[in-house]
């Protein structure tokens, strides 16, 4: 079996989409990124996905993981297409919008209350990720 190219989150940094990623790599990215997030306030998570209904699933499946009162839809295109959803924690607002050539995957940035805490972006994870 060949070894993943991704090791760790900083892995994830220079990819545009999404790898598949071995259950090993899969629980010990899990772990890491659960230990990151500790650290942050609030958090803004973009989706790149094939469809509104997949982006969505992505979303409402981390909310679940990290028992997140769920966000509320306040944008998204009536047509089909492949989408970006932008969700925002601190608004508590989700934004789609229908956007062609991206790679696919889930960007999570965690935030502080102040400028002494950096912004921090993970990702991009696959869409399953928190499934």
């Amino acid at each position: 079996m060949t070894e993943s190219p991704v090791q760790n989150l900083a892995d994830l940094a220079r990819l545009r989409g999404a790898p598949e990623l071995l259950p090993q790599t899969r629980n010990a990215l899990r772990e890491e990124l659960n230990q990151a997030m500790a650290n942050a306030s609030w958090f803004t998570i973009g989706v790149m996905a094939p469809s509104i209904e997949q982006a969505l699933a992505a979303l409402r499946s981390l909310e679940q993981s990290q028992e997140w009162e769920p966000l509320e839809i306040v944008d998204s295109p009536k047509e089909p297409g492949p989408v970006f959803l932008k969700a925002n924690q601190k608004g508590g607002s989700i934004r789609i919008r229908i956007e062609h050539g991206l790679g696919e995957g889930m960007l999570i940035s965690g935030h502080g209350d102040d400028e002494t805490t950096p912004s921090t972006t993970w990702g991009p994870l696959p869409l399953d990720f928190f499934s």
